[in-house]
């Protein structure tokens, strides 16, 4: 397969094309993180960190001992306190083959109820170089092989 160094993110009308407008969706994918298939992941720019819920931690069979412990709590939209279990670093894979990106992300262990498993914020999102649109309900990130994209589920 051809490399591409740089290639050119965009979106267009044809990407919201199985979309009902106008909708205000978040922008929830599919991820697999280790060897597993993670679903209902939020897409959160305006997250400062990356975060597993610890029911998701409990399912993908990690031992609790590999949490390296943190102190830093998190604070809510309401400035309520979130003390997190403690940090995992997990391989995440996205994207479908050859379009696909395979990096190391420090999440944050939270044990507090969620409808979601995860959340990638912006530390993971700037480490894709991934761009967002809620509109389009889609992320694109730049690949050894060209674009890769994740939609919405």
């Amino acid at each position: 397969m051809a490399r591409l160094d740089n290639p050119n993110i965009g979106f267009s009308e044809e990407d919201a094309r199985r979309l009902h407008h106008p909708h205000d969706d978040a922008l929830v994918i599919n991820i697999r993180a280790r060897d597993y298939n993670m679903h209902r992941v939020l897409v959160d720019n305006g997250s400062s960190t990356d975060i597993l819920y610890y029911p998701a931690f409990q399912q993908m069979g990690i031992i609790r001992e590999r949490l390296i412990p943190t102190n830093a709590p998190l604070v809510s939209f309401g400035g309520i306190r979130v003390y997190p279990l403690g940090v995992v670093t997990l391989s995440v894979t996205v994207g479908d083959y050859p379009q696909q990106i395979t990096k190391d992300v420090v999440f944050l262990v939270v044990d507090c109820s969620s409808a979601y498993n995860a959340i990638l914020g912006r530390p993971t999102l700037n480490a894709w170089k991934a761009v967002t649109s809620t509109y389009h309900l889609m992320v694109k990130f730049p690949t050894e092989y060209g674009g890769g994209e994740l939609r919405a589920n």
